[in-house]
């Protein structure tokens, strides 16, 4: 009985480690990204829509847009691996699938937790 339990643990064990998400970038709050994204060389992508982007975002951001289907080849195209990324969205889900597909094409990227919403909330600057 002991060992059947034993066994039943490690098989749990085995399938729970398995599901857990490798996540290669970092997610920072508003204040500690603003912070981030004025260093020098940072380069700042707004991961929305165009029409999204267009409605406002972060001064001196680009739009790729991680909905279109040549996005990763998009960004491959318009960032130096060389420096880091910086990404956001509305509220902080599509800029995360975003930063994980650009930190596995090789790029060093910083997720905005919350995405816009919150930089609003926090009533930092917006352009248009």
């Amino acid at each position: 009985m002991k060992t059947r339990i034993l066994l039943m643990i490690s098989l749990l064990g085995m399938l729970l480690g398995s599901c857990s998400s490798n996540l290669n970038f970092t997610t920072l709050g508003v204040d500690k990204f603003e912070t981030f994204v004025a260093r020098p060389g940072v380069q700042l992508v707004d991961v929305r829509t165009p029409a999204e982007y267009l409605d406002g975002h972060l001064d001196g951001a680009q739009n790729i847009d991680m909905q279109a289907d040549d996005f990763i080849d998009v960004a491959r195209a318009r960032l130096d691996r060389r420096k880091p990324v910086a990404v956001y969205c509305r509220s902080g889900k599509r800029s995360a699938r975003a930063a994980q597909q650009l930190a596995d094409a090789g790029f060093k990227v910083t997720n905005l937790a919350g995405g816009i919403n919150d930089w609003k909330v926090a009533d930092k600057k917006i352009v248009k």
